[in-house]
């Protein structure tokens, strides 16, 4: 049994005494915040004494205060890295400037600092917080939770003839536990007892260690308990040699067992005396379990461990639609910022429409509506800039070219000198290729994707012809810009037919995700075998004016490299993509299954049993409990009705969803044990997909979170191979 929990991040402090950017952050600055070059307003920053949270507020506001925390902080940009900085560059130096990056989809906070001085204080205290909170033990966490408790829970308690009081009991179990404590009076009787239990100076009051106590009888995981007693001789402790057997049964675990217990000892388990011991207490046990090394992620997986030395077409791409929007498709905002973004996340593939701009500057925006305009050369500069942040392997550049001839030209100009080196002009290895390069060879090198006169061939030994296959180019073409389209060539698609006869490899043709459907449902085997040879991109319906994605999965299916989603939003699509490209270090490539891969075999998704080496899985999913799930309706009385839907995504006879029970009124610790059962019958291709929510019985269930992930990431041994046909 693999453990699987579901819970909301818990968030701690780290203090860094002698630190004196800390310090200075601790006294606090006046400092101004920019909207806007016409918006900016004083605002007096300071750090408070959790080393966790930041609150400014105005000189005219008041005691009126904004706070966020450092959690939420992913990164901070030095100097003028963001568009509102840069609009107000001519008035504000880049050494005062700096810009918080907030984690999803919050907007972004640009200050400037009084001196470059102060700006330097900010920008290396922020990172040092944030360091901070990304390194932080577990026995770390540990030790963090006692001033959280008396700030969080002290209030609540109050004495009255050494009890606590009925009225405070509800307060501290609706409000801060997500637990209905008037459907569950026999819990609140327990909730009684074992505040008294743990008020060992009988003053009638939790404090400090006390609080500490109560907490931890209050949220006793029997489910995890009784599997620690199981692997335990005594009951109290694992030994390394229990906790060995415990890794290799139940987690899986076969290389360097004894050298992997005992780094968990040393990692999560706060005794001193039970190191010494070289033994694990049931506390070190549940802090192990609820780290991500205690993940369902098969952690050999994380890392890049798939090949990377084949040909382009034989990966899945993480891949953005119109990534210069930040909002939806009619009136949103045009922003580097999407770049960036979406780069950070692992992108491979950026879409960028260019229009002709005014003073011969090209633009960005979506065509024909009201969205905002960007320059084309700012976009240039930000992918120049975060191409290669979180993954070495090339970059797609995919544009989309309504320009003029003239300002083509403007492009390319600023496509060879922002780029420079990294612009792949020509073909790596001087000689006429036969297939796409890999990842491999084209790390840190950016790809143009667009319209190209001629081919490789005519490119490679210097003549450039206005026309393919006898047919005059519909687009007049700037010759700049076409030479800097190399491996992916776009090109109208005609017919798989036409393809198999006439298509090169490196040419590319784009899809409608309603287009893409219909040759998936009417030839799957064709289009299987089309992507083996060449790039696919597949992008939202025209409809989708709200910025919606489809499943990328079902594109996926058909061997589609290039499935665009918009990354602005939120929702099953992209949970999706983010699953599957959470392994191999999160780089942006997946290597497709070998059967998606090879030139003589026919994989038809909607027959996948008739394929050679058919092998269906039985996946196994027991629900076991949750913990601290957090309310989501506004509703101040509200308590959360849990439930888990799992889902699994793949070729059609794959697709299912299955449901546990809904727990009433507790969001606290709910129990379920439910167990389901899928039967997956191209597990190479299948992802699953974990999904929290709040039952109502009048609307649709509201969204608590997810998880999704491969299953062939899926460190479980409930997968059991069926016979062949079965």
């Amino acid at each position: 049994m693999l453990y699987f929990f579901i819970c909301h991040d818990c968030l701690f402090y780290t203090g860094s005494q002698g630190d004196d950017n800390l310090q200075a952050m601790l006294v606090g600055a006046m400092m101004r915040k920019i909207k806007s070059r016409n918006w900016k307003k004083q605002r007096y920053f300071k750090l408070e004494d959790d080393f966790m949270t930041i609150w400014y507020q105005s000189k005219k506001a008041g005691n009126v205060r904004s706070t966020f925390s450092v959690n939420d902080v992913e990164a901070v940009r030095e100097g003028h890295q963001s568009e509102v900085l840069l609009s107000i560059a001519d008035e504000f130096p880049p050494d005062r400037c700096f810009t918080l990056v907030f984690r999803g989809r919050r907007g972004n906070l640009d200050l400037v600092a009084e001196s470059a001085e102060e700006a330097q204080s900010w920008i290396w205290g922020m990172r040092k917080l944030i360091e901070n909170v990304e390194n932080m033990g577990e026995r770390e966490k540990l030790d963090h939770l006692r001033p959280s408790f008396t700030l969080k829970f002290g209030p609540l308690i109050k004495q009255s003839n050494q009890q606590i009081s009925i009225k405070n009991i509800y307060l501290f179990l609706n409000k801060i536990l997500h637990f209905d404590a008037s459907v569950h009076l026999a819990t609140v009787h327990i909730f009684c007892l074992l505040s008294q239990m743990a008020d060992k100076s009988q003053s009638g009051t939790l404090e400090n260690d006390e609080f500490v106590l109560f907490y931890k009888m209050l949220t006793q995981r029997e489910d995890v308990l009784k599997v620690f007693q199981e692997y335990s001789v005594d009951g109290q402790k694992l030994s390394q040699s229990n906790l060995e057997d415990f890794l290799r049964e139940e987690q899986l675990e076969g290389d360097d067992i004894q050298l992997h217990a005992k780094q968990l000892i040393e990692c999560y388990e706060p005794s001193d005396k039970a190191k010494r011991m070289n033994a694990m207490t049931f506390d070190g046990f549940l802090m192990y379990l609820g780290s991500a090394e205690g993940s369902i992620f098969n952690p050999q997986q994380r890392g890049i461990f798939q090949d990377m030395t084949q040909p382009l077409c034989h990966y899945f791409i993480s891949s953005s639609h119109n990534t210069y929007l930040m909002e939806d498709q009619l009136r949103g905002q045009s922003s580097v910022e999407g770049y960036i973004r979406a780069l950070n996340r692992g992108c491979r593939c950026v879409e960028v429409d260019c229009w002709d701009g005014a003073n011969g500057e090209p633009i960005v925006y979506h065509g024909h509506t009201f969205t905002s305009k960007i320059l084309f050369k700012d976009v240039v500069s930000a992918v120049g800039n975060y191409a290669f942040k979180v993954s070495q392997y090339p970059v797609i550049l995919s544009i989309e070219n309504h320009c003029s001839v003239e300002q083509q030209r403007v492009m390319a100009h600023h496509l060879n000198h922002i780029l420079g080196d990294r612009l792949l002009k020509t073909i790596l290895d001087g000689k006429a290729p036969i297939r796409l390069p890999s990842p491999e060879d084209l790390k840190g090198k950016i790809l143009v994707k667009a319209k190209k006169d001629g081919g490789l061939e005519q490119s490679l030994s210097g003549m450039v012809e206005d026309s393919l296959n006898g047919e005059k180019s519909k687009q007049r073409l700037s010759k700049e810009l076409s030479d800097c389209v190399v491996y992916c060539k776009s090109v109208h698609f005609t017919s798989f037919k036409h393809s198999r006869i006439h298509s090169k490899f490196y040419e590319v043709a784009s899809f409608t995700e309603s287009k893409a459907r219909k040759h998936l449902r009417d030839a799957g085997a064709e289009f299987v075998h089309h992507n083996s040879r060449q790039l696919s991109r597949v992008y939202p319906s025209g409809f989708r004016t709200d910025s919606s994605n489809f499943n990328p999965q079902e594109m996926w299916n058909a061997g589609c490299q290039i499935v665009a989603l918009n990354f602005q939003t939120a929702g099953e699509g992209m949970d999706v993509n983010d699953g599957l490209f959470s392994q191999n270090g999160c780089c942006g490539y997946v290597l497709k299954p070998s059967f998606m891969r090879e030139a003589d075999v026919r994989f038809d998704p909607e027959m996948p049993q008739k394929r050679d080496h058919y092998h269906p899985v039985v996946l196994t999913v027991q629900v076991i409990s949750g913990q601290q799930l957090p309310k989501v309706n506004i509703k101040e009385d509200s308590i959360v009705d849990p439930l888990v839907r799992v889902e699994v995504h793949g070729v059609p006879m794959d697709q299912a969803k299955q449901e546990t029970r809904y727990i009433e009124n507790n969001g606290f610790n709910p129990m379920w044990y439910d167990t389901l059962h899928f039967t997956i019958h191209t597990p190479e291709l299948a992802m699953v997909r974990f999904v929290v929510e709040d039952y109502d019985k009048t609307s649709k269930n509201d969204f608590v979170g997810q998880y999704t992930l491969p299953l062939s990431c899926m460190h479980a041994k409930s997968q059991q191979q069926l016979p062949q046909g079965g």
